[in-house]
C-alpha cells in the first residue's frame, strides 16, 4: 500500500514536470522564431537547433571532435578559450547516443538533457518529500521546474546532468549510502565543477552520523565507506584539471583554459563580484548591495524559515552561494548558476518552517503563484534576451 502512494506521488511529481518542460518548450519555439539565421542554427532555424545556442555549441564539437591534444595560444603566448573548460560526462554520453541512434548533436543533446531533469525532479521530490511534506514537494518542484533558467534543462547544456547527480548525491547523503555518495561525486567532477561546496556538505553529513555513534555505534566498514564518500570530494575537484594535464601535457592546462573567459586572463577570488557590482551599482554601493544579497540568503537558510530542510540541505544553500562568491565572474550566465539552490524554494513558499498553521496556508498559496507568474514570465525574458543570439555579438546566458 504504501509503495503504491509513494509511486502515484512520484507520478504526480513527473508528470508536473513534463507540463513545466511542455510550457518551455512552446517559449522556446515562440523565440526562434524570432531568432536570425547564424552559424549556430544554419540557414533554417528550428526547436532544435535553438537548443545548441552558445556553450551548446563547444559540447556538440566535443561531442563530434573530443578534445584538442594541445592548448591554442594567441600570439603572446596567452592560451584562448578552447573545449578543456567544458566538462566531459555530457558531451561523451552524448557522442555514445549519436553513435547507436545515428542522431545529430541536435536532437540528442536536448533530448538527453531532458529525460536528465526528469532525473533530477524525480531524486528532488524523494529528497523533500519526508522533510516539507508531499503537496509542498510537489509546489517546489513545479517552480524549480519554471525557473527563469529552467529551459537550460532542456538544451544542450550540463544544467540536467548536474542537477541530477547533485540531487542523487545529497538524497545518498541524507540516506547515509556511502559508497553510493562516492561514486555519485567522483561522476559529478566530471560535469561540473562544485566539489568544494559538496564537500562541506559531506563533512556536515558525517559529523551528524559521528554524534550519535553512542547510541548507534559505527561500525569500522561505514567509518571507511564515510571516509570514501569525502575522499570522493577530493577526487571530484581534481580529476578534470588532472586529466586536461594528462592529455595536453600542461600542468596548468583547466586553469589556464579557465582564465581565458575572465578579464586580463587571470582568476582572483572575489574581485570579479565587487568589479561588476561597483560597474552597475556604483562604486560604493555595489559592494554594498553584494554584501546584502548574501546576508539575506544567510538568513533565509539559517532562520527558522528553514528548519525543516534538514541539516545536509541547509548546509548546501550556504556552501553553493559562498562556492559562487570565490570562483564565480557574475556576469549574465548567474540565472543559470541558480537553478542548484533549490532549497531555497520551500522557504520562499513558506512550508520550510515547523511551526505552520491554516491561517498562513492561503498565504502560501498565493507566494506559489506569484512565484510561478514571475517565474514563467522571467522564463519568457531570459530566452529571448540571453538566449535568443543578436548578432554581430550579444550577452552569453
Amino acid at each position: 500500500m504504501k509503495q503504491a502512494i509513494v509511486s502515484r506521488f512520484l507520478v504526480r511529481v513527473l508528470l508536473s514536470y513534463a507540463v513545466c518542460r511542455v510550457v518551455t518548450g512552446i517559449l522556446l519555439t515562440l523565440v526562434a522564431a524570432r531568432q536570425v539565421p547564424t552559424g549556430w542554427t544554419g540557414p533554417d532555424v528550428t526547436y532544435l537547433t535553438f537548443t545548441a545556442q552558445w556553450d551548446g555549441q563547444w559540447y556538440k564539437a566535443i561531442a563530434e571532435h573530443g578534445y584538442p591534444a594541445t592548448l591554442p595560444v594567441d600570439g603572446t603566448g596567452l592560451v584562448q578559450q578552447n573545449p578543456w573548460a567544458f566538462y566531459p560526462l555530457f558531451p561523451l554520453l552524448s557522442r555514445v547516443l549519436m553513435d547507436v541512434t545515428g542522431l545529430g548533436f541536435f536532437v540528442v543533446g536536448s533530448t538527453l538533457s531532458l529525460a536528465l531533469g526528469f532525473v533530477a525532479a524525480g531524486a528532488m521530490a524523494w529528497l523533500l518529500k519526508d522533510r516539507i511534506g508531499e503537496r509542498a514537494t510537489l509546489v517546489v518542484v513545479v517552480l524549480w521546474a519554471s525557473f527563469p533558467a529552467a529551459a537550460a534543462l532542456q538544451v544542450g547544456y550540463t544544467e540536467a546532468a548536474a542537477m541530477a547527480l547533485l540531487t542523487l548525491y545529497l538524497l545518498a547523503l541524507s540516506r547515509e549510502r556511502w559508497l553510493w555518495a562516492t561514486s555519485l561525486a567522483v561522476a559529478i567532477g566530471l560535469v561540473r565543477p562544485i566539489a568544494a561546496p559538496l564537500a562541506v556538505v559531506t563533512v556536515v553529513a558525517l559529523g551528524l552520523r559521528w554524534r550519535r555513534r553512542s547510541r548507534d555505534p559505527i561500525r569500522p566498514g561505514e567509518a571507511l565507506s564515510g571516509l570514501a564518500a569525502l575522499a570522493g570530494c577530493g577526487v571530484a575537484g581534481l580529476l578534470w584539471p588532472a586529466i586536461a594535464w594528462r592529455m595536453t601535457g600542461q600542468r596548468d592546462a583547466y586553469t589556464d583554459t579557465m582564465a581565458a573567459w575572465r578579464g586580463g586572463h587571470e582568476i582572483v577570488p572575489l574581485r570579479p563580484w565587487l568589479d561588476i557590482s561597483r560597474y552597475y551599482l556604483g562604486h560604493t554601493w555595489g559592494p554594498v548591495w553584494v554584501t546584502v544579497a548574501f546576508v539575506v540568503i544567510a538568513v533565509m537558510v539559517l532562520g527558522p524559515w528553514a528548519a525543516r530542510l534538514g541539516p545536509e540541505l541547509r548546509t548546501w544553500a550556504l556552501a553553493y552561494p559562498a562556492y559562487l562568491l570565490v570562483v564565480l565572474d557574475p556576469f549574465t550566465s548567474i540565472f543559470r548558476y541558480l537553478i542548484p539552490l533549490f532549497p531555497l524554494l520551500p522557504v520562499m513558499v513558506g512550508v520550510g518552517s515547523v511551526q505552520r498553521n491554516q491561517h498562513t496556508a492561503g498565504v502560501r498559496v498565493v507566494r506559489a503563484g506569484a512565484l510561478l507568474v514571475g517565474f514563467v514570465i522571467g522564463q519568457w525574458y531570459w530566452l529571448d534576451v540571453l538566449w535568443r543570439f543578436v548578432p554581430p555579438t550579444d550577452f552569453p546566458p
